[in-house]
């Protein structure tokens, strides 16, 4: 069973950045497609963006020229780099192994002043 450790969520004024990153604890890291969701405060949890096996990326419209999602397969990690941060983008963000339908515990996003 994979095992996934975030890291990286904090506090971070309007307008900065943030890096996010998902380690996982398989062998079998380079074959799963990976995303990153958020659930803010009262709202349904979304997807924010997602990552292939092989590297292939797609983006949530708001978040789209903002947050970049990326990997690397040999230290098994999934990076959700978040730049122009606003206050609604502050919420729980999740690592999620696609393939296997497993979650991260999350990782608190708070974008205030």
């Amino acid at each position: 069973q994979v095992q996934l450790v975030e890291s990286g969520g904090g506090l971070v004024q309007p307008g900065g950045s943030l890096r996010l990153s998902c380690t996982a604890s398989s062998s079998m890291f380079r074959r799963y497609a990976m995303g990153w969701y958020r659930q803010a405060p009262g709202k349904q949890r979304e997807l924010v963006a997602t990552i292939s096996s092989d590297g292939r990326t797609n983006y949530a419209d708001s978040m789209k020229g903002r947050f970049t999602i990326s990997r690397d397969n040999v230290k098994k990690t999934a990076y959700l780099q978040m730049n122009s941060l606003k206050p609604e983008d502050t919420a729980v963000y999740y690592c999620y192994v696609r393939d296997l339908e497993v979650w991260g515990p999350g990782t608190l996003v708070t974008v205030s002043s």
